[in-house]
Formats: structure tokens, sequence, C-alpha cells
């Protein structure tokens, strides 16, 4: 994906944002840059101000107080909010379709924008053919499927050639093979044309697949931006943490320090990571699920450069798919993220005595106030 050139000024900027229902601060947002060609995500949980910050930005809703500006001018009301509107495409968690064709669904947009008939119809097979739906032209759009429909609805976004584009929850209503399908075509449309975007979402995987910046945010404003890898394996606090399931979290106190190697107590277990800070510090610990390796006892033959073994019991198994989630009680509970495959080639099953190992390196260490 895109890298933003965030030295230069932005496409997009929003300061001071507050939005409140019946006297309820929803958004409370000091302020956000978007930038020319890049994808920018948000995401949080539900009721966090996601959709009401992509409202404000569209100038689909005026906030209370603060401004929106687009290539540096303010978006107040009237030509200004108008002109905006012809700059961008907004594609909803639902479709939103007219009860016609899926042709008159594509051309609609362009229409009301008055382009020229010739312009109209190529615009209108271009996007119908790379969203896979050219055969369905005169398909009423009551009797397309939800993925059928949510091309189409991208399809007439892209006809627009907005400069900006702008989804919300886009791909949540799919079925799995369905979305998965559709999200690799939209990435690939996103790679070919370069379109800024912003997508509002709750799905990690979304935003790791298609961003090249995302912003959390919790409780109306963002706690935490930059890039997917930044966020997902440095989350900035605990809540962040829970939120973007970063894994396990254990607390613990620094026990020693020496040169940024720690030991960090546990209940009766010491832990070492790689940590500068001082001992007595209170830390909250992230061990991604998939950092955690599960072997059988004893492990004295096993190479690896794993330095904490942790002998416990199997305490839950739990199938995902093509995954187990194992839980082991080992002095404290610490879950891992195995193939099927492993599971049952290890015959895991519930009590089951192993030993659970994690490197140093893979655990990221958060100073606990």
């Amino acid at each position: 994906m895109n890298q933003p050139q965030t030295d230069t000024a932005p496409l997009m900027e929003a300061k001071d944002l507050i939005v409140a229902y019946s006297g309820q601060k929803v958004l409370d947002l000091p302020s956000i840059q978007v930038f020319q060609n890049e994808v920018l995500g948000i995401i949080g949980p539900n009721g966090s101000g996601k959709t009401t910050l992509l409202l404000c930005l569209t100038r689909l809703i005026k906030p209370q107080t603060g401004i929106v500006s687009y290539h540096g001018t303010s978006i107040l009301d009237g030509k200004a909010v108008l002109q905006l509107h012809r700059q961008i495409a907004v594609v909803f968690q639902e479709s939103l379709l007219l009860n016609n064709s899926v042709w008159d669904n594509v051309v609609i947009g362009l229409k009301l924008r008055k382009v020229k008939p010739k312009e109209i119809k190529a615009r209108a097979e271009k996007w119908l053919e790379r969203f896979g739906i050219a055969a369905l032209v005169k398909r009423q759009a009551r009797t397309l499927s939800s993925g059928e429909a949510k091309r189409t609805s991208l399809a007439r976004a892209f006809a627009l050639q907005p400069e900006v584009l702008f989804l919300d929850e886009p791909f949540t209503a799919l079925d799995g093979p369905t979305r998965q399908e559709l999200l690799e075509d939209f990435k690939s449309v996103l790679g070919e044309t370069r379109i800024t975007t912003v997508i509002v979402t709750h799905d990690r995987n979304e935003a790791l697949a298609l961003t090249d910046r995302v912003g959390v945010i919790i409780g109306g404003n963002i706690v935490q931006l930059g890039t997917p890898a930044e966020v997902f394996s440095s989350p900035a606090n605990e809540e962040i943490a829970n939120f973007i399931e970063a894994g396990n979290i254990v607390h613990g106190v620094v026990e020693t320090q020496s040169e940024g190697l720690a030991l960090v107590r546990v209940g009766e277990r010491q832990i070492e990571v790689c940590s500068e800070l001082p001992a007595g510090s209170r830390v909250i610990l992230l061990i991604p699920y998939d950092d955690v390796t599960i072997n059988l006892p004893p492990t004295d033959t096993i190479t690896t450069s794993a330095r904490n073994r942790f002998p416990g019991k199997v305490v839950k198994l739990f199938r995902t798919g093509s995954q187990v989630r194992v839980t082991i009680n080992c002095g404290f509970h610490l879950t891992a993220l195995i193939t099927r495959k492993s599971a049952e080639e290890m015959g895991l099953r519930e009590g089951m005595e192993v030993v659970a190992m994690v490197k140093a390196v893979s655990i990221h260490v958060l100073a606990r106030h």
C-alpha cells in the first residue's frame, strides 16, 4: 500500500470537532488529517464515534464546534459543502440502492452531476466490469444478493471518480467467502486507482489488509494513530490492546533490570522481557497468541531461542476454523493460537501437561500507571 507523505499539506483536516446528542458527547476530537493517496482506517468499538467522525468529514452532519477543511479551505455551509460533495463518494454499511436496475443505480450519481451520456456509458461499463457485475445490469436491486448489492454500491462510487472515497463498515454484512473475495477485489482496485480513502471499521483484519495508517477511536477521540504494524504490534495502552485483541494481557512488576533485559514477576513466575523500565515498575505484558508455542514435556532436547518456558496444564481448547485457541494454566493463564493439525498431532486435551514457550522479544511491555 501507499505511505502518506505527512510532510506535505493534508488533503483534508479536521480540528476541535465536538458532536453531542442529548447533551452527551459522542465525538471530542482535537485533530485528524487525511493525506493524498493514502488509505486511512478508523477503527474502534461500537459507539466509539467512528461513524460520527465520518459524517463530520463528509459534512453530512455539522459538528457543534470545530472545522473541517478540504485543500486548506474550511467547509462551512452552502457552496463549500456542495463543492465538497461533488468531489467525494460515500459507501455505507447498507447498500442504499434504488429499487431500479443495477445499471440505473450505477449511473444515477453521474446523471445528477450532469456528466455527458457518452462518458456515463464508458464509466459505468468500466466499473460494472471491474467489480464483476456486468452481466447483472438489467437485474432489479431487490433481487441482488448482499455481495452483488455491495459490488453495485462500489461500482457506483468509483464511477464518480471521487477525489476522496469514504466507506462506513462496508463489508460487515457479508458472509465469509463473499467478504474475502470482495476484500481482495477492493484492495486491488485501491492499488490501481490510488484514490484517497477513509474506511471506518471495527474489524482489525480489514484494517491490516487495506490501510496505510490506522487510527483507534475510543470514547470519541483518536487515542492512537500509526501504521497498522505499529498499532497492532505495539498498542499504546491496555484499553487499545483489549479492543484490537493484541493477545494475552498479563500484569506484573519488574523485579530486575540489566541492560535492556528485565525479569518481570507474575505471581510465582518470572518472565524475561526486553524493556528499559527500572526495577519496581508495574507493567502490562502483551503476549500475542500466535507467538506462544506449545510443546510436550520433556523439552530438554528442543532447540529454541525462547527464553521463557512455562510448564502447565491445558484448561481450555476452543476451535476457530482451521485454528485452535489453547489456554494453559502455568501459574497465570496463557493462551496460544495453533493450527488444528498441530493440536491433533500433539493429542491436546484438557488437563494435559504441556510446556508453553515465549521469546522475550515477542512480548510488548507497557508501564502500568
